[in-house]
């Protein structure tokens, strides 16, 4: 469905520009020009944002990114690794020793995650593990970066932060300008 997609675009959204190496984005701009040379082609950052980047500075920080994303994705880190990188964290701490339940599992059938804490669902079972591995943890702070607010399901007993990224356009044609020029609004 992805290249199918790619195939019938108007317009193809290059997102996480501030993250990804230059040489990334002009082989996927090329490459969407190759299969679709009629689509616009836009770029967009993704910057993320927490409420008290110092609290983050010199932290032994504990990240919980979206699991699937780590696994099933392949992805290496997310936001919260980005946030840690970037606000100057001390150490990403491995949650491997605290891991609780079916996260140990986890642990074992993808090694990739290394020093994050995938959350991989949020049933009952799932959101018990995954607070009992948060609170067993030595962090001096918890960093959320996952889709879903964690602390609105699970009471997290560290100092916690949210990892928040919006959309910012960049360059020209930019998203609003082609959305009202194609729609005429």
């Amino acid at each position: 469905p992805g290249e199918t997609n790619l195939r019938l675009a108007d317009a193809v959204l290059i997102n996480k520009v501030d993250t990804a190496p230059a040489e990334a984005v002009a082989q996927l701009r090329q490459n969407v020009a190759e299969i679709n040379p009629r689509a616009t082609i836009l770029e967009a950052a993704s910057p993320i944002s927490v409420v008290d980047p110092g609290a983050i500075e010199g932290s032994r920080v504990l990240v919980v990114e979206d699991g699937p994303t780590l696994t099933h994705g392949g992805m290496r880190y997310g936001a919260g690794v980005l946030a840690a990188q970037r606000f100057g964290a001390k150490e990403i701490i491995d949650p491997r020793p605290y891991a609780a339940g079916s996260l140990q599992a986890t642990f074992q059938k993808y090694p990739l995650t290394g020093n994050l804490l995938p959350a991989m669902g949020y049933g009952a079972t799932q959101i018990a593990e995954l607070e009992t591995t948060i609170n067993r943890s030595a962090a001096d702070l918890v960093l959320i970066a996952t889709p879903i607010d964690l602390g609105r399901l699970i009471h997290i007993q560290l100092p916690a932060q949210r990892v928040r990224y919006s959309l910012a356009p960049r360059g020209e044609p930019d998203l609003a300008g082609w959305l009202k020029a194609k729609l005429g609004r």
